[in-house]
């Protein structure tokens, strides 16, 4: 039997806590640059951490949503540490 490259049990074994986005963008079945105009517009299906210019998708995010099939968005992407 044939494994899908990105089923959430191999992701679980073998993705660390973050991910590219160009990976997670490949497991939605999405190509790269459509993977990050979503993360940059805070639309991506799961949580994604924008750090600077770099951007890390949140593997236990991206296993839920590939699991459940529910979205986790960011929403609107906020530069204060403080919520409000």
């Amino acid at each position: 039997m044939q494994h899908k490259p990105f089923n959430p049990e191999r992701i679980r074994a073998t993705w660390s806590g973050t991910a590219s986005v160009e990976d997670a963008a490949q497991a939605f079945g999405m190509s790269k640059s459509k993977g990050y105009d979503l993360a940059l517009r805070g639309e991506f299906p799961c949580r994604v951490l924008l750090i600077g210019r770099a951007a890390s998708v949140v593997t236990a995010s991206l296993r839920r949503v590939l699991e459940g099939g529910e979205p986790d968005y960011n929403g609107a992407v906020s530069t204060s540490t403080n919520p409000s």
